[in-house]
């Protein structure tokens, strides 16, 4: 059975964050996910999973200056020690929130990146996320990498899936580096996303939804879910499926596409 996960920066953002917990529990909802956890202490946001009775499936690591524009630091020559002190931090969260997977945001290539530049950020990708997966399986945790469409994230290091799938296996760390599969982002860049997944699924450890193009409710576009989650059930998946979609008007108002899936509405 497909297990749906909140997203909390993107769903229920009627409530204040820390009510979007038991907004979602209402909902039928079981597990959350966001972008990051850093503004609270972990000690209120273990309360409110506990209070609300759901899983913290899945953040991201410290990403730099998100205000300024940056998204992610694990692919940034010069960056490495405030990547590391990231690691440290978001596996100190995933420790007190019980949560068994953290995502290392790549970073943003400079704009018209030479093949030299390019050669330096993938030396650096690979070296932190080393470093990152390794301290991850000493507490039980595992790093995901996602390729981001470049159309929402221009310039975005990790956009395609050979490519994060070759960075897989030249990082190894024996399954505690796995690969975030996110549908709304491949069909933009590749399509072809039930081929894709059969070719990965062994790398999956977690999966993301959203309709396309406009990101919204995952029932409108040109993905036809229904199949994608049958293909996920018949591969065997067991993981969870975060819905990181915008709802077009109101989160409870767009539930509807999930109530086979054990939303309520």
């Amino acid at each position: 059975m497909i297990r749906l996960a909140a997203n909390l920066s993107m769903l229920f953002t009627e409530h204040d964050f820390l009510d979007r917990f038991r907004a979602a529990s209402a909902a039928g909802f079981r597990g959350v996910e966001y972008l990051f956890p850093y503004a609270y202490a972990p000690e209120e946001l273990a309360a409110a999973l506990r209070e609300a009775g759901v899983e913290q499936v899945l953040f991201n690591m410290p990403p730099g200056d998100w205000e300024a524009g940056e998204r992610g630091l694990a692919s940034l020559p010069g960056r490495e020690a405030e990547f590391r002190d990231g690691v440290v931090e978001a596996l100190r969260y995933a420790e007190a929130l019980d949560c068994p997977r953290v995502h290392a945001m790549a970073g943003l290539l400079p704009v018209g990146a030479d093949a030299e530049t390019l050669a330096r950020y993938h030396a650096t990708y690979v070296s932190n996320l080393r470093f990152a997966a390794a301290e991850a399986a000493k507490v039980g945790c595992q790093v995901l990498i996602e390729p981001i469409n470049t159309r929402d994230m221009p310039g975005y290091f990790l956009s395609r899936q050979a490519q994060a799938m070759a960075v897989l296996e030249q990082v190894g760390a024996n399954g505690s580096l796995r690969l975030q599969f996110d549908l709304y982002h491949c069909q933009i860049m590749e399509g072809d996303l039930i081929r894709h997944l059969e070719r990965q699924f062994t790398a999956i450890a977690h999966v993301q939804i959203a309709g396309v193009p406009e990101r919204h409710e995952p029932d409108v576009g040109e993905v036809h879910y229904p199949a994608l989650f049958e293909r996920l059930e018949r591969l065997g998946y067991r993981g969870w499926v975060g819905c990181e979609y915008r709802p077009a008007a109101g989160t409870r108002e767009g539930l509807s596409w999930g109530r086979d899936y054990g939303l309520t509405v």
